[in-house]
Formats: C-alpha cells, sequence, structure tokens
C-alpha cells in the first residue's frame, strides 16, 4: 500500500487482532502436541488460553476506540503486556506485543516527531517489564532473562518505530507533491484569468477606437442633413454617400480585428495587416470628407515615408489609434473647431505626434461628459494603455485657447539602442 493510500488504522487493529489470536492458539496447540517444545508449557490450559484471548481482544478494543489519543492508546496497550504475565499467561505472553507493535506504529505515523518519544519509551519498559514478569514467575529472573526483556521491549518498539517513521516520510513526500500540483495548477488558472483579462481588454480598446470613430464622423454627418435636404440637396446626397462610406470602413475595420483575433492554424494567410503611421492621411482625408477642418503636418518626413519610420508596429498602430481617437474627440465634444495634427520625425530619438483641436464653434452638445470635459470615458484610458504598452510617452489636456491637446511621443530603435 503507497504512502499516498495508506492502511486505514482499522484494518492494522483487526489485522493484529487476529495474528494474535491465531499465534495464541498455535502455541496452545504447540505445547499440546509436542510436550517440552514450549516453555512453561505445563501451565498452557484452557485458562490460560482464556486469558490470552481477554488480553489482545482488550488492547484491540482500546485501539479502535477513536476517543483516545495515539499515545494514550499506545502506554494503555502496553501495559496490558505485565498484566497478562502476572496473570500466568506464561510463554504465551509475546502475543500482546503483536498490539503494541500496532500502537507504535500508530503513533509514529499520526504525530509529529519528537511528541511520540515519551510514549515509546514507556511502552518499551512496559514491554521488558511484562517479560521480566513472565521469566520470574517461570524459570526464574537471571541475569541473562533480564538482558532478553529489556531487548525484546527495545526491539519491539523500535522496530515499529522505523516503519511507522518510514511511511510517515512518504506520506509527508506524497502531501508535498500534491501541495505543490495545486499550486502550480493555481498558478496556470491565474496567469489564464490574467491573459483572458488583457485580451478582453485589448477587444475593448479595438472595439471602442473602431466605433467612436466612425461613429462620431456618422453622428456630426447625420446632424447636418436634416437641415440640407431643403436647403442644399446635393450636400445633403454627398453626406448620405460619406454615412456609407463610414459604414463601410466601420464594417471593415471590425472584420479585421475580427481576423486578428482568430485562432488561426500556423502558416494561414489572413491578409490582414495592421494600420500604421501612413495610414493617417487617411484618417485626416476621411475627416475631411464628412466636413471638418482637419490640417496634417509632416516634419521631416513625407507621405511616403510615413510608414517607413523607425517605429515598432504595435507603436505604429498605438499612434494611429490615437490620432484616430483624438479626432473622434474633437468632433464629439468640439464641433465645428479646428483640428490640427502634426507628425514630427526630426529628432532620430523619437517621433511626435501631436493632435491639438481649438474651441468649439458651435454649440456643444450636452451633457458634456467625456475626457475633454473631466469625465471618466475610455478614450484617454486606451491611448494610456497603448502608451504603456510601447514605452510611449502620452500628454493631454486643455490648451490655453480653450481647445484639448494630445501629444504623444514614441521612442525609435535608436534610442533603444542607446545607453
Amino acid at each position: 500500500m503507497s504512502a499516498e493510500h495508506p492502511v486505514p488504522a482499522r484494518v492494522l487493529v483487526a489485522g493484529g487482532w487476529v495474528v494474535a489470536v491465531v499465534l495464541l492458539g498455535a502455541v496452545t496447540l504447540l505445547a499440546g502436541l509436542a510436550p517440552g517444545a514450549v516453555p512453561d508449557e505445563p501451565r498452557l490450559g484452557w485458562w490460560e488460553l482464556s486469558a490470552g484471548f481477554v488480553a489482545v481482544t482488550l488492547q484491540a478494543w482500546l485501539l479502535q476506540w477513536r476517543s483516545l489519543s495515539p499515545a494514550l492508546t499506545l502506554v494503555l496497550a502496553s501495559a496490558v503486556v505485565p498484566a497478562a504475565a502476572a496473570a500466568g499467561l506464561g510463554a504465551a505472553t509475546g502475543v500482546t506485543t503483536v498490539a503494541v507493535l500496532v500502537a507504535a506504529y500508530v503513533v509514529v505515523v499520526e504525530c509529529p516527531w519528537p511528541r511520540p518519544v515519551p510514549a515509546l519509551v514507556t511502552g518499551a519498559v512496559l514491554v521488558a517489564t511484562g517479560e521480566g514478569v513472565r521469566a520470574a514467575t517461570g524459570e526464574g529472573l537471571s541475569p541473562g532473562a533480564a538482558g532478553a526483556a529489556v531487548l525484546q521491549g527495545a526491539s519491539t518498539v523500535v522496530l515499529a518505530a522505523v516503519v511507522g517513521a518510514v511511511v510517515a516520510t512518504r506520506r509527508e513526500a506524497a502531501r508535498a507533491r500534491l501541495e505543490g500540483l495545486r499550486a502550480a495548477a493555481g498558478e496556470q488558472v491565474a496567469l489564464t484569468q490574467a491573459a483572458v483579462a488583457r485580451q478582453r481588454t485589448a477587444m475593448a480598446r479595438e472595439l471602442h477606437d473602431i466605433a467612436a470613430h466612425h461613429l462620431s464622423g456618422i453622428a456630426v454627418m447625420t446632424a447636418a442633413l436634416d437641415r440640407q435636404i431643403d436647403t442644399d440637396p446635393e450636400g445633403a446626397k454627398q453626406a448620405v454617400r460619406e454615412v456609407r462610406h463610414q459604414s463601410t470602413a466601420m464594417l471593415k475595420d471590425l472584420r479585421n480585428l475580427v481576423a486578428l483575433l482568430r485562432d488561426d492554424e500556423p502558416g494561414e494567410v489572413r491578409g490582414v495587416e495592421p494600420e500604421t503611421l501612413g495610414s493617417v492621411q487617411g484618417l485626416v482625408e476621411g475627416a475631411r470628407r464628412a466636413g471638418r477642418d482637419v490640417d496634417l503636418s509632416l516634419l521631416g518626413t513625407d507621405a511616403a515615408g510615413l510608414g517607413q519610420l523607425d517605429v515598432g508596429p504595435l507603436a505604429q498602430l498605438a499612434a494611429y489609434r490615437t490620432v484616430q481617437e483624438s479626432l473622434s474627440n474633437a468632433a464629439r465634444h468640439a464641433p465645428g473647431a479646428r483640428c490640427e495634427v502634426v507628425i514630427d520625425a526630426r529628432d532620430p530619438r523619437r517621433v511626435d505626434v501631436t493632435v491639438r483641436n481649438g474651441p468649439p464653434s458651435a454649440p456643444t452638445p450636452a451633457p458634456a461628459a467625456g475626457p475633454h470635459r473631466g469625465g471618466r470615458g475610455f478614450g484617454l484610458v486606451g491611448m494610456r494603455e497603448r502608451a504603456e504598452l510601447t514605452d510611449a510617452r502620452l500628454v493631454t489636456g486643455p490648451s490655453a485657447d480653450g481647445g484639448f491637446l494630445v501629444a504623444l511621443a514614441l521612442p525609435t530603435s535608436t534610442s533603444e539602442e542607446q545607453p
């Protein structure tokens, strides 16, 4: 039986009782069939057999009494040995040591070391005393008989203690392995939950940036449609076409996001590329088509070189989403305000992306609870998270003229190589 599945105490007690009864019967039978083969054999009659049976049964009952501590059980079971010897059990006294073996084993297995030591020493003394009483009532207690009694008492307890210590050590090792497996499983669950949480945050951030940008443009254009239908039919038609264009673009971006999040087979070509700084020009042109006043200034590079700047793909996507969210916020919170997007690549150590909008020239929709008015919207939160992921520096806040400023500084590979 392994340490992971220890032998139940009741099985040990029952087995020990059976062994003791069998040994008692064998000794009595041998004394009757082969006179002289067993010391003190004339004294092994029905009285001795009955006394031995009562003694081993009493020991088994003590071992089964669960309200007793293992140490007290060992002492009481050992005390039966000298009592049985004094009752005249004679050579059959040794059968009572079987219960002592079981009790010593149990106390070592169930009690932490060195708590069992006093009980083990007491048990050894009582077993030795029992053997001494048996020798004294028989052939007489000689120095040799006394030494044999002490040796038997010590060996009985030491043998059981060694076996119990081995089993206890294996059980502790098995428990430690189990705890290690549980800890590893718990750590894996925590890592999985953290990964899922990060993925959910990334999905929410992407969905917010995509939907907020396109829907803000659609909201601005549809707000003007009601007036243009009667006063400027051609302008209304153009606005409807732009709404359709923005809706189609939003669906395309959402499909791209779903494709990027899919768990495709290795080597499968998705056909979806993340947005880069080169896509910022498309954002500006889309805002202009929606009737908004947006300018794009490029310093240290041109339109063709935007996507080739010395900035990683994740940082370029963060810059694109920052510009996208900034333009969306300006459309919602500063309608009619002039916006300026500046990409400055003159410093080889960084690329500065700035989006600045002036004060609103049209009434601001109420309530103004977005990030421009100290609200707790998700736009600025997403910008900060993207900046932290790419080691970029983000600065946001109101400008002196009543507008709003968003500045993102992206480190280049050159700055990372410098000490």
